[in-house]
């Protein structure tokens, strides 16, 4: 009875010791494994901090890129009298654009559009316009907007499409607007911000039908041009309609503006 005693104390402390064994032995594979995590994440730490730097580097190469001095922001010459427009503080002076008629052609992806800008009644908008399309401002850039309820008219001019883009400066006053609020087809006008008449930089919009733009606390908008001929061209835009449906919005099919020159 005795040996059969000693005999099972001896076998449950071998099962003790073997437990034990295998319990130190979780414990250092679970040590292991917790600092083969913590390894890990502090590689990933290190590169994820090299792709945020390397970021930054990209974005602050990429915004610099178009940047110049304001010498030659500021400095007209004499092959380029309007100096560098979209990057200046102020809109270019309008003696450059008074007392005269200007033709300008846009090369769209539906056709040249030719209209004809006034610089006699609105000199302030076509100096800027003018400044703007000899920098290539306006190349390959969308017309963002289409209305075809109530009024009528494509908005264009923004570089970045979003109706928000614009050059460095805006101007104003509201220059030769309709004393009706009747904006006739054909008409070139100067997009603003609401009840601000000093808020104009580069978009603009092109009447498709007669439309009545009612005046706000700022007035009107600026007339600065007309259609000569491409009327039909806009029309086909607005035809197309809207991008989703509704009556204001971006065009369902999309039209470039290509290039503007002006003589």
């Amino acid at each position: 009875m005795a040996l059969t005693t000693i005999s099972g104390v001896a076998q449950t402390q071998k099962q003790r010791a073997a437990a034990e064994r295998a319990r130190i032995q979780r414990e250092i594979a679970a040590r292991e494994k917790r600092k083969a995590r913590q390894r890990l994440y502090a590689i990933a730490a290190g590169v994820l901090s090299l792709v945020l730097v390397a970021s930054l580097a990209l974005a602050a190469f990429l915004g610099n890129r178009n940047e110049t001095t304001p010498a030659a922001v500021t400095t007209p010459s004499a092959e380029n009298p309007f100096g560098a427009v979209a990057m200046a503080e102020v809109a270019p002076s309008p003696a450059l654009a008074e007392g005269r008629m200007w033709t300008a052609t846009f090369a769209t992806t539906g056709g040249d559009i030719v209209v004809e800008l006034d610089g006699i009644a609105a000199p302030q908008a076509v100096a800027s316009f003018i400044g703007l399309a000899r920098e290539g401002f306006f190349d390959g850039t969308l017309c963002h907007r289409l209305t075809t309820a109530g009024i009528f008219v494509l908005q264009c001019g923004d570089p970045t499409a979003t109706g928000t883009g614009g050059p460095n400066f805006r101007f104003g006053p509201i220059e030769n607007a309709p004393g009706d609020d009747l904006y006739v087809a054909g008409t070139l006008a100067m997009a603003r911000v609401g009840n601000n008449a000093e808020s104009m930089g580069s978009q603009f919009f092109l009447v498709y039908e007669d439309s009545v733009i009612p005046s706000d606390a700022a007035g009107g908008y600026t007339v600065f041009g007309h259609i000569i001929s491409g009327l039909d061209i806009v029309r086909a835009v607005a035809e197309t309609g809207v991008a989703g449906g509704g009556g204001d919005g971006r065009p369902a099919v999309d039209f470039t503006i290509e290039g503007v020159t002006v003589q």
